[in-house]
């Protein structure tokens, strides 16, 4: 039987990498599923994903909260309408609007303060390098920094650990891991702008569809417009 030692925190976006992510933890761990709403488009299309995932896995700790500055503070497109979203592949030679300017920090501090309150020992979150649109705080120089300020920023003795488990992997290799695992990829939703139907078109759905193709998979959440990779 798993005891509060064998609990971790995971850091559930309502996403295929969070899922999976989720997925990959909960085969040693009990999960304690964390939610960041931080004003994003799709915020509350994310938390319906959220609390479906966290009932499909039986995840008895949750918290659902807010971090309403990065909202405030702009500088992202998927918090200021006011800048467009990037359609397509993304352009791996810089960084895009839909970056959220130090969010992973955010969010992670978060988890790192709710893990000490547990006693929980490891935090997952479901950062991609490779097949993302190259995130600064995606890389993992960024979480092993950050693992080591929370070592010091804690209570004495704590050793929290960040795992990234999925970051080195291709959308596609995700995908192949999600199904190994049964994770429920049709809870899940990736489009950064609409709630209902997919765009299709955004770089998260040109990824997420990309990544199912290639894994030979069907996507099972529905598109407004499937296969813009093919063109």
């Amino acid at each position: 039987m798993k005891n509060a030692k064998d609990t971790a925190v995971v850091a559930v976006s309502g996403g295929m990498d969070s899922c999976v992510t989720l997925a990959i933890a909960a085969e040693s761990f009990t999960p304690a599923m964390l939610h960041i709403d931080y004003g994003q488009r799709t915020a509350q299309k994310e938390l319906e994903c959220f609390g479906k995932i966290a009932d499909f896995y039986n995840v008895k700790l949750r918290l659902s909260t807010s971090l309403p500055h990065l909202k405030e503070i702009k500088g992202s497109s998927l918090v200021d309408t006011s800048i467009e979203i990037e359609r397509g592949a993304p352009d791996k030679m810089r960084i895009p609007s839909t970056y959220v300017p130090f969010r992973n920090a955010s969010i992670l501090s978060v988890a790192v303060a709710w893990a000490e309150v547990i006693g929980a020992g490891k935090i997952f979150i479901g950062a991609v390098e490779e097949d993302s649109s190259g995130y600064p705080d995606c890389k993992p120089a960024f979480f092993e920094a950050f693992e080591k300020a929370a070592r010091f920023g804690t209570r004495p003795g704590n050793r929290i650990t960040i795992e990234t488990p999925i970051i080195h992997m291709k959308k596609s290799g995700i995908v192949e891991t999600g199904i190994r695992l049964k994770a429920p990829f049709h809870l899940t939703w990736s489009c950064y702008i609409e709630s209902e139907t997919a765009c299709g078109e955004c770089e998260s759905c040109y990824l997420r569809q990309k990544g199912f193709h290639e894994a030979g998979i069907e996507d099972p959440i529905p598109y407004k417009r499937r296969g813009m990779f093919n063109e």
